[in-house]
């Protein structure tokens, strides 16, 4: 069960900007060379009007050249008269413009999709590798659908915005720039009207971009809930079969379905209308050209040539300006992907004390005054209890009462707070110990265990780097799950399904149980982990721990008596605290709570 606090967990604060400039290590090389071939495209983009207002003025007209430095490339051609006669020189200084566009922005393409691709696995990577840094509790917190949402879409909004507008902004810039000095060379009143449509458009798309920040977080907010709902319902199909609850998963998932559609559609009606602002502008300046052009060349003003070359421009000048207001719309969307994100990248990471050191976990285990809550509710109170190295442990408890804390307490997935007790192992506080060489020496089999897609060896195996097939039996055979897999068609070979759904409930535990004992950590722990195999197994089992592996400390957790009859001790856990101790004969002679469960499972009513 997911333990919730109320407070999330303060992240240390990294700037967005240094997030992002981490995850451009490896690519940002390919951006600017990406970046320096869209010049070059839009330089020659800017140059081929020009060829074709000069080739219609004054080659094909009369029309004198006004520009030296235009006049300069016409002499170096040959000069008007040379060009008149060979026309297909303008033509092919078209065509070779044409193509090095093409070339340039060739290039422009395969390094931006090469860099674009290089951010995204950086991204991924380092998103994956943080998750695996943080420490238990914020996965409490935190639900999966929403973490997946956050490493998957997210990472694709943030992609997508730098790729394929952050790395034009610059391209932009200089489009604008050069056009508007192109235009301020052929017609000054037809390059102020289309000067002045600029900060009319990027002024309506900051407008646009405040409203839709809102609406974007909303929406990626509520993915992450719908995700985390389906992910929710997958993993638990069996349950959700089992008690029919099929038409109302169905109506709740599609009760937020419809909510979260309704907050795009929201959004796309403040979109439809920031596109039809846009549209609307750039239709209103390409007819204003078009006629106050018309009217300077009746007025005498403009050549026919510096018309076309004028509407080229303007032409070439609109999709900029546009896209200067869709990059602050598609910053408003990578600014909240990029503030998810960051979530995980300054959620605090699981870190080990300076100075922390290494055990082989071989000593004697002992909590002394330890007191544990989760949020403000109590679940260990001043409890107190020593595991001698070697010795087999049990723990009896009802629900709530603090076992399963225990273990969790034990092998750090919970840090107790200060003045709150201490735990040691042959001495040494476990908060001085390193987290890596605690759990490495430990092994847990969680109350209820997990299982990965993938075969049954890989799963029993996934504890140790090395091992073969005679290892996987052995440890199988120790754990009772030998003649389980000699029914399977493809033996150790049997991929189990997602979460080991094509597995029983004893056979689940038995693989998880094989997997520790593969391991052969000096500290056992079963946390409830007997209670789906019959009792002939829960003992034979048991039996094999003691044979096998003689030297090791076990800790048992269980609900189940004849779990613990075998335990050198066993503590009685209830609201908390130790409420009685010692062995089985013992406790059975106290006639206590151990004494009741005792004869509630086993019908002795004499006992108590």
């Amino acid at each position: 069960m997911k333990r919730k606090n109320k407070e999330p967990i303060q992240p240390k604060k990294q700037s967005n900007l240094r997030i992002l400039k981490s995850f451009l290590r490896g690519s940002i090389h390919l951006f600017l060379i990406s970046i320096f071939a869209s010049l070059i495209v839009t330089l020659a983009n800017m140059v081929f009007p020009k060829i074709i207002g000069v080739t219609v003025d004054s080659v094909i007209g009369t029309e004198p050249i006004t520009s030296p430095f235009i006049q300069r490339i016409v002499d170096f051609f040959g000069g008007v008269e040379f060009l008149k006669t060979r026309l297909w020189i303008p033509a092919l200084c078209v065509l070779a413009t044409g193509l090095v566009a093409a070339l340039f922005r060739f290039i422009n393409m395969h390094f931006n999709g090469k860099g674009a691709e290089r951010l995204m696995r950086t991204m991924r990577n380092d998103l994956y590798g943080k998750i695996q840094r943080l420490p238990y509790h914020w996965f409490t917190q935190n639900q999966t659908g929403d973490i997946i949402q956050r490493c998957t879409s997210d990472t694709e909004t943030v992609r997508q915005f730098i790729s394929e507008q952050l790395t034009s902004l610059m391209r932009v810039f200089i489009l604008i720039f050069f056009i508007m000095l192109f235009m301020f060379s052929v017609n000054t009143t037809l390059a102020i009207v289309a000067l002045a449509s600029i900060p009319v458009v990027v002024g309506g798309s900051m407008f646009f971009y405040g409203k839709a920040s809102k609406y974007f977080t909303q929406c990626d907010e509520n993915e992450g809930k719908l995700s985390a709902m389906a992910q929710e319902n997958l993993t638990g199909v069996r349950v959700i079969r089992a008690f029919g609850q099929e038409n109302k998963e169905r109506e709740r998932f599609e009760r937020q379905n419809v909510y979260y559609t309704g907050l795009w559609i929201r959004l796309s009606k403040l979109l439809s209308a920031f596109w039809a602002y846009g549209d609307f502008i750039t239709a209103l300046q390409v007819m204003l050209i078009v006629v106050l052009g018309a009217v300077e060349c009746v007025n005498g003003n403009l050549t026919t040539g510096g018309f076309i070359t004028a509407i080229s421009y303007n032409a070439m000048l609109i999709w900029p300006v546009r896209s200067l207001g869709r990059m602050l719309s598609g910053m408003s969307k990578a600014g909240v992907s990029v503030k998810r994100i960051a979530y995980i990248m300054n959620s605090e990471e699981e870190k080990d004390k300076p100075g922390a050191v290494d055990t082989d976990m071989r000593g004697d285990i002992e909590f002394s005054h330890v007191s544990f809550a989760y949020d403000e509710t109590p679940v260990l109170q001043d409890v107190s209890f020593r595991i001698p190295s070697g010795s087999v442990f049990g723990i009896l408890g009802g629900t709530g009462s603090g076992k399963s804390t225990i273990t969790l307490l034990l092998t750090k997935l919970y840090n107790l707070k200060p003045d709150s007790g201490e735990i040691t192992v042959g001495g040494v506080n476990v908060a001085d110990i390193r987290m890596e060489s605690l759990r490495k020496n430990t092994g847990i089999v969680l109350q209820e265990p997990f299982l990965f897609s993938r075969t049954l060896a890989e799963n029993i195996g996934i504890t140790r780097e090395e091992y073969s097939m005679t290892d996987i039996s052995a440890a199988s055979d120790a754990a009772c799950l030998s003649s389980a897999v000699a029914e399977f068609t493809k033996g150790y070979d049997t991929v189990v399904g997602e979460r080991g759904v094509t597995l029983s409930g004893g056979q689940k535990q038995r693989a998880a149980i094989a997997r520790i004992l593969l391991q052969k950590t000096p500290v056992m722990i079963f946390d409830d982990s007997l209670s789906a195999v019959d009792a002939e197994t829960d003992k034979a089992i048991r039996k094999s721990l003691k044979e096998n592996f003689p030297g090791s400390t076990v800790i048992l957790v269980s609900h189940r008596i004849t779990t613990l009859m075998d335990a050198d001790d066993v503590i009685v856990l209830e609201n908390g605290r130790i409420a009685e101790e010692g062995n089985h004969e013992q406790l059975l002679a106290k006639k206590g709570i151990y004494a009741h469960v005792y004869a509630l499972q086993t019908g002795k009513t004499e006992v108590i």
